[in-house]
């Protein structure tokens, strides 16, 4: 028997459950809007990852954000038991009617039974443990592949919730402080809003990641062009380094901020920004939360689920019969030749083309 759609009028609280990367958690950022707007009596709250909380903090539909830390698996099994004891605490005092769990995660699972909602949705899988842990399940594109944001309101629309148009917008807010940190910035660079291109050209995963030598050569043409660029990279020691030897190869100036914002600092930089310039990655899906033209690279990873999402864009891309292929490089090799032989004159076309829209 198929549940029916659930009693909207009659929730109270919500936890929405993402516990994935940072770009998968701002791409959840609509479910909250949409919740928020069929149900603006109830409390909606997000677990996440904690170093992925930014993506959500601020978001004017989230009223609280559960975090669990990566690293308290690494502090000994009795202080994570405390940890996970502690926020098992928490999440029962909430006394949810609704969870909401946005992946096949085995957490959510358990978390549907011991908290004891009166409804919970997740993705189907097989399993009778998995079945019978949630009230509704929601089957994810067989034959053709869905935008990851419709994917994840596709668990509202099982429980007989629809999404306006309006309301997939993804959201992400900077906040006061970020934004006054990046104007000083801005300002002590001589660069003004809208006066700039955003280009952040790291990746963490090394499979997504262009030449330095054609990012350097991409940089060149722009500085040629009459661009300001602000350059941004990740602040650990890998992405440094990738920076640091693309502007040696380049020889030109830029703002190099690489190392030196907060994502929710990324965001208000790139709401600033003219246009974006990357590859896929959480960065891109900021700009187009921040409704900034994006120009990415896409190679391994499907334009089609994980595109720039809802914001001007242009997608370069090989052509590649194989791609997209899911696989962390060619032969699980880390490079990924998809990507590593795009042309300099198609992503520069690109830009050009995106730049040139009213």
């Amino acid at each position: 028997m198929v549940p029916d759609p659930i009693g909207v009028d009659s929730l109270r609280r919500v936890l929405v459950v993402k516990l994935r990367h940072h770009g998968d958690v701002l791409l959840t950022s609509p479910v909250f809007s949409v919740l928020a707007a069929r149900a603006p009596q109830a409390e909606i709250d997000a677990l996440v990852y904690a170093d992925t909380r930014d993506m959500l903090a601020g978001h004017p539909a989230v009223s609280r954000i559960h975090a669990i830390d990566r690293e308290w698996k690494r502090q000994g099994l009795l202080l994570q038991a405390r940890r996970e004891a502690a926020l098992l605490s928490a999440l029962r005092e909430r006394r949810y009617q609704l969870v909401v769990h946005l992946t096949d995660h085995w957490r959510g699972a358990w978390l549907a039974q011991l908290l004891r909602p009166r409804w919970s949705v997740a993705p189907a899988r097989a399993g009778w443990a998995w079945k019978a842990s949630f009230s509704h399940r929601y089957p994810l594109p067989k034959a053709s592949p869905r935008h990851t944001v419709e994917s994840n309101l596709d668990a509202l629309r099982r429980l007989g919730i629809y999404p306006e148009e309006e309301e997939k917008r993804l959201v992400m807010v900077p906040g006061p402080e970020a934004e006054a940190k990046v104007d000083a910035l801005l300002a002590q660079h001589g660069l003004a809003p809208k006066g700039f291109l955003h280009v952040h050209p790291t990746s963490r995963w090394l499979f997504k990641a262009w030449t330095d030598e054609r990012n350097a050569e991409l940089l060149q043409r722009l500085a040629r062009d009459g661009h300001r660029i602000a350059l941004t990279g990740a602040p650990n020691a890998r992405e440094q380094a990738i920076v640091k030897r693309i502007l040696e190869h380049a020889g030109i100036e830029v703002a190099d901020l690489s190392g030196q914002l907060t994502l929710r600092e990324m965001a208000a930089l790139t709401a600033r920004a003219r246009l974006f310039f990357g590859v896929d990655s959480a960065p891109m899906h900021i700009a187009a939360a921040m409704g900034t033209p994006v120009v990415a690279l896409f190679g391994p990873s499907g334009e089609r689920e994980w595109g720039p999402w809802r914001v001007p864009h242009r997608v370069v891309e090989s052509g590649h019969t194989c791609r997209p292929c899911g696989n962390d490089g060619c032969g699980g090799g880390k490079v990924s030749e998809c990507l590593t032989r795009l042309p300099v004159d198609r992503v520069h076309s690109a830009i050009n083309e995106l730049l040139a829209l009213p």
